[in-house]
């Protein structure tokens, strides 16, 4: 599982059938560290599953995981938010996730 921050949406007017009302969401990768959750500057678009919105902290599953998210088996997905994170406990310190 990979933590992430929604930073946009991607239009995509023709996609496979499978894929027709999904909402794709441009995301940024996370990293943890001392201070929280630290940017990347990687960038990867991901199938919203979960109705997420701009600035909120998600968790993606990728690979087969996300071929067999609820409502996704047997498409052609590598990456589906499945999760809302509301915090992040990393190196003894607990940090509360605003959007």
């Amino acid at each position: 599982m990979i933590l992430a921050r929604v930073k946009g949406t991607a239009v995509a007017s023709a996609k496979i059938e499978n894929l027709e009302g999904s909402k794709l969401l441009l995301v940024e990768l996370l990293s943890a560290t001392d201070e929280g959750l630290g940017e990347t500057r990687k960038h990867m678009v991901a199938v919203d599953a979960i109705g997420a919105g701009i600035d909120e902290i998600v968790v993606i599953v990728q690979g087969s995981s996300a071929r067999v998210a609820p409502g996704y088996k047997g498409s052609p997905v590598d990456a589906v938010i499945v999760g809302i994170v509301d915090t992040v406990t990393a190196f003894g310190h607990a940090h509360t996730v605003v959007a």
